[in-house]
């Protein structure tokens, strides 16, 4: 069975979908809860809202720590992974390993797939993922310091907005805000 859980953040409402295998789905802060209840209705249209086991507690708790400017890792959620095609996972594990405030450009993804020409296959594999924060897709930029595009709703101002919580710097170039 498939479920939700909606909860406040500092920059609003976001969402955990999951099952019993894990995460299989995160939504991204919203300035009303409905529109990300909504946005899971859509996604899930079998899952019900339902109250947190403590794992999603957990992760949710993450998220809301995150999204104040502290920096927890979100390691530990588990995800359902499969629900996505094996290289986006291999994606979204070197995703995961990038720590609150740093970045990666997709070719140093693709570099450590093996080959800088999978580039453009890490930014559409990041471009699906069902688990925004949690796989902090935010945190892959594009080469030369540029921000790269994100596909969550506002685009490339939320991937800026989360990167500028995190106080990160644009693969390894100056300061993105300053």
């Amino acid at each position: 069975m498939n479920r939700y859980h909606i909860f406040e953040t500092v920059i609003g409402w976001a969402g955990l979908a999951w099952n019993d295998a894990g995460l299989i789905g995160a939504h991204l802060p919203e300035s009303d809860p409905g529109i990300a209840r909504a946005s899971f209705k859509r996604r899930f249209p079998d899952a019900v809202e339902a109250e947190p086991s403590l794992a999603i507690v957990s992760v949710a708790t993450d998220i809301q720590a995150l999204l104040r400017g502290e920096k927890p890792d979100l390691l530990d959620a588990q995800l359902d992974i499969t629900r996505v095609p094996e290289f986006n996972a291999k994606v979204y594990a070197i995703a995961r390993a990038i720590p609150p405030g740093e970045t990666l450009t997709y070719g140093d993804i693709a570099l450590q797939l093996g080959d800088k020409l999978l580039a453009q296959q890490v930014g559409a594999a990041l471009g699906k993922n069902p688990w925004p924060i949690v796989v902090p897709c935010h945190r892959v930029t594009a080469a030369g310091g540029k921000l790269g595009g994100f596909s969550a709703r506002g685009g490339a101002m939320t991937k800026l907005k989360l990167l500028e919580i995190e106080g990160a710097k644009a693969a390894g170039q100056g300061d993105l805000f300053g």
